[in-house]
């Protein structure tokens, strides 16, 4: 099993920035691709942005390219997403996502294919 935990979420205003963090469980961290996802009330969950196990590879949502930038820092367990230039329309659930047994993430992932999820942290971003 592997447990995900965020942090970092918070109120801020249009045109400010904030940092995630997701902290994940297990020693083989290194070897799980990870991707960040985000939720509205009343809307489906969309991808966000996706890092290979290196961190060599990175993919992201065309509504925050940019913008956010997502990092992970295997010594440490954690993956990262600096969001900057935020906008009302980036409010949402953010959560972090680990997919184990899939290929490392080398290749754009399907939402289906991350196995384990945290429970999520807010982002408000006030106009």
């Amino acid at each position: 099993q592997v447990h995900l935990v965020e942090s970092g979420g918070g109120l801020v205003q249009a045109g400010g920035s904030l940092r995630l963090s997701c902290a994940a469980s297990g020693r083989t961290f290194s070897r799980y691709a990870m991707g960040w996802f985000r939720q509205a009330p009343g809307k489906e969950r969309e991808f966000v942005a996706q890092i290979s196990g290196s961190g060599r590879t990175t993919y992201y949502a065309d509504s925050v390219k940019g913008r956010f930038s997502i990092s992970r820092d295997n010594a440490k367990n954690t993956v990262f997403l600096q969001m900057n230039s935020l906008k009302p329309e980036d409010t949402a659930a953010y959560y972090c996502a680990a997919d184990e047994m899939g290929n490392s993430g080398t290749y754009y992932l399907q939402e289906y294919e991350y196995d384990y999820w945290g429970q999520g942290t807010q982002v408000t971003v006030s106009s």
